[in-house]
Order: structure tokens, then C-alpha cells, then sequence
């Protein structure tokens, strides 16, 4: 399995500029690849293929833009654009068989900017602890350089790296790399399961089925995104539609910076309770779309959409490929509202039987009242739903979630070193 390291570059001012060249230089080759490919589309129907549009703009036109690159990394810019080409047509393929609803647009022109640049690992050398990073012809005899040196990372072996970029980022650059690391064989049981809901002032909240539960506490996050949203305002106020400013540029990185931290903080307290309670499974809650169409009102639909609760499932997922975890994705329709306790019936959406009604409710904000009159925790009552779901395809006994785990959870806080209970 591969993994994805991004380090902040802190250029000198020549660096800067030749990082800035070759970012500019990349957009514009990009917008070279979109015109020809927009223009075969129109005129056969047809896309070119990767090879084809190597050659064209390569060996064929001697494209400016495409020689100020070295051959590997041009050719690494162009397969980017052949490949949303080729994602448009199968998503015109998914509208005919009724798998897509919305109508793809056919890819666009870059509106300048600077753009992502890639390195494969074969071009890039080790020289003296440092990366040497390989300049196209054209370069050479314009500026009389012919190469770029950047610190290599120093928790990563350079044979095990397969692909370098150089990612533009709100006046930042970052040395991102792709390397490759070895799956960790974990002593866990498949059978031991930990269930996830996700929320905003419960970031997420887990519940297992051998006797444990905890809540990542989302409120600090939420405050971030809310000062975060104030300063933004105040800064654009009376400006024009499409203002941007350095200022911004730095506020919305620090913003960015933190949110990414949050999400490698939370997916690791997940992951390491898993391994030390030998929980083999988790299963993660989760309607596709849930953004695209929520309706909450303005400012909660803001608070919701910031989070990035997308980008920590997938974070999940990855820690749990990495050390054996099955990792297991389900619609979450109904587990809000059923009884866990009294094992009401879970419909998913748009299959509800007609005269369905819950056994219990939530009679305030983070309380459950179930039909036994036992008050539980409502995200936990979720929680334990959406093993529910799951539970007779994947063989989960839910026999162990009782009641302790569903009326005191632990709360963790994001930036801490706490750990649930054992």
C-alpha cells in the first residue's frame, strides 16, 4: 500500500522563483492538453488516449510549455488531463444506465494560477542528503540551470518512494510524496467491532461491542471554523465579488493546517483503540451526498459542511488498511430516530413501511429516552444502530453493548494526549 507525506517547503528567493516558473508553466501546459482535447471531442467524438496526447504536444509540436519540463514530468501533467477526459465519458456512460443523475461538465480551462507538478520516483536522485529534481531542456538554455535541490524527509527511505509533487498551496509550497509502506499484521478480532456516527459537537462518536465507547469532542473544532468564518467575513466586507489577499491567504492556511492536524488526530485515537482492544472491524455511518443536499438552515448548514468528515473517514480507512482492520462503510438511515434497546426496526431511506414509528425518542438535545424508560445517550443509541445494519451480513454479535457504554461514554478532547478507558 502507498502512503502520502506533505512537507512545507521554505524557499530562498531563487527557489521560490523556479518553483513558481515551473507551477505557472504547468498550468499552461494543462490548458494546451484541454484545448486539444476539447477540440477532438467536438469535432470525432473521441478523446486522446495518455499516448497520444504525450505525442502530440510532445514529440510532434515541440510544445514550449511542454519542454520546459523534464520528458517524465510533462508526461505526468498531460496524463492528469487525459484522465478527466476520460472520467467525463464514464460519467456520460453512468447517466445512461442511470447510475449518475447529475450532468458532468465537460473538462474546463485552468483561469491561470499555479498548478500541481509531478515527479516520478525514477526521476528524482539523492545527491548529498539532498533530492535533485530534473529541469527540461528548454530551462537549461534559457536560465542555464538544469536542475533544483530540495532536503530530502528524513523519516522515509528514498528507495521506497515512488512519486514526488510539488503542490502550490495559498502562497505555500509543499514537497508532497507518495511512498510505499508495508501493511502491519495486528493481532485483532474480526469479530470485535467498533461502530462509528458522526456529528459536529460529537465529532464522532464509537461504540463497540466488547464493552467500550468514547466521544472525539468536535467543539473545539467547530470554534475554529466559526472565528475562522468571522475573520473572513470582516476582511471582504465592502470588497468586490472575487477579492483575495495575502492576509487571506495565510488565514485560510493556518485554517487548513489545523483541520488537516484534526483529522490525523482523530483517526489515530480511533485506530490505536482498536488495536488495544483487538477490534478487528469498524463501522463507519455514512450517507453519500448527505452534504450536497442537507437543509438545517444557513448557519448550521455552514458548522456541518466545514467539517471535514469526509477526509477523517477516508483517513480511517487508510490507518485501518495499514495494520488489518476491516474497514466497512454503511448508509445510516433511521439509526437516529429506531431503539437500539428495544431493536426497532431499521428501514433504510425511501423504504419505510407505511405506519413505521420508533419506540423511543429523543427528548433533548444528547438524550435518548428508550421504551423501557432507560435514558441513553442518543449518538451512542446511533452508534449501535449502525452496527445493527450490518450486523447479520458481516456475523457481528451486538450482545455486548450494554447498557454502561450507552449512557457514559468518554469524552476526549481533539488536541490531547486521553485515551478512552480499556
Amino acid at each position: 500500500m502507498y502512503g502520502c507525506q506533505q512537507n512545507l517547503i521554505s524557499p530562498d528567493k531563487d527557489l521560490k522563483a523556479v518553483l513558481e516558473f515551473l507551477c505557472t508553466e504547468a498550468s499552461k501546459l494543462i490548458n494546451c492538453g484541454v484545448y486539444y482535447s476539447r477540440q477532438l471531442f467536438f469535432k470525432t467524438g473521441t478523446i486522446p488516449s495518455r499516448a497520444n496526447l504525450h505525442k502530440v504536444l510532445g514529440t510532434e509540436n515541440q510544445n514550449i510549455h511542454y519542454k520546459a519540463f523534464y520528458s517524465d514530468t510533462a508526461q505526468q501533467i498531460l496524463t492528469t488531463v487525459a484522465e478527466s477526459f476520460k472520467s467525463y465519458l464514464g460519467l456520460l456512460t453512468g447517466i445512461k444506465e442511470g447510475t449518475v443523475t447529475q450532468h458532468p461538465k465537460l473538462p474546463g480551462y485552468r483561469q491561470g494560477g499555479l498548478a500541481l507538478v509531478t515527479f516520478t520516483g525514477r526521476s528524482v536522485k539523492l545527491k548529498d542528503g539532498m533530492l535533485r529534481f530534473p529541469l527540461g531542456k528548454k530551462v537549461k538554455a534559457w536560465f542555464g540551470m538544469d536542475s533544483f535541490y530540495l532536503t530530502m524527509p528524513s523519516n522515509l527511505e528514498h528507495s521506497s518512494i515512488r512519486e514526488y509533487r510539488i503542490l502550490p498551496r495559498n502562497g505555500c509550497f509543499y514537497l508532497e510524496v507518495i511512498y510505499q509502506k508495508e501493511v502491519i499484521q495486528s493481532n485483532v478480532n474480526p469479530g470485535a467491532a467498533l461502530m462509528i456516527d458522526h456529528g459536529m459537537d460529537n465529532w464522532i462518536t464509537c461504540v463497540s461491542n466488547v464493552g467500550t465507547s468514547f466521544i472525539v469532542d468536535g467543539r473545539h473544532l467547530k470554534s475554529i471554523n466559526q472565528g475562522y468564518n468571522k475573520r473572513v467575513a470582516t476582511l471582504m466586507s465592502g470588497k468586490s465579488n472575487g477579492f483575495w489577499s495575502k492576509r487571506l491567504e495565510r488565514l485560510t492556511e493556518n485554517r487548513n493546517r489545523t483541520m488537516r492536524d484534526a483529522v490525523n488526530k482523530a483517526a489515530r485515537k480511533v485506530v490505536n483503540h482498536c488495536l488495544a482492544n483487538k477490534i478487528g472491524t469498524v463501522v463507519f455511518g455514512w450517507n453519500k451526498g448527505q452534504k450536497d443536499s442537507l437543509n438545517l438552515g444557513a448557519k448550521t448548514n455552514q458548522k456541518f459542511v466545514q467539517f471535514p468528515t469526509s477526509r477523517l473517514k477516508d483517513r480511517i480507512s487508510q490507518l485501518c488498511q495499514q495494520y488489518g482492520i476491516k474497514f466497512v462503510e454503511t448508509e445510516e438511515s433511521y439509526t437516529s430516530k429506531s431503539s437500539f434497546v428495544d431493536l426497532d426496526e431499521l428501514p433504510t431511506f425511501g423504504a419505510k413501511p407505511e405506519g413505521w414509528k420508533s419506540s423511543g425518542a429523543r427528548i433533548k438535545r444528547g438524550l435518548y429516552r428508550t421504551a423501557k424508560e432507560w435514558l441513553i445517550n442518543a449518538d451512542c443509541n446511533g452508534c449501535a444502530n449502525i452496527g445493527r445494519k450490518v450486523a447479520t451480513i458481516l456475523g457481528l454479535d451486538l450482545s455486548g453493548v450494554g447498557r454502561g457504554e450507552l449512557s457514559a461514554p468518554v469524552r476526549l478532547k481533539l488536541w490531547s494526549c486521553e485515551s478512552p478507558r480499556l
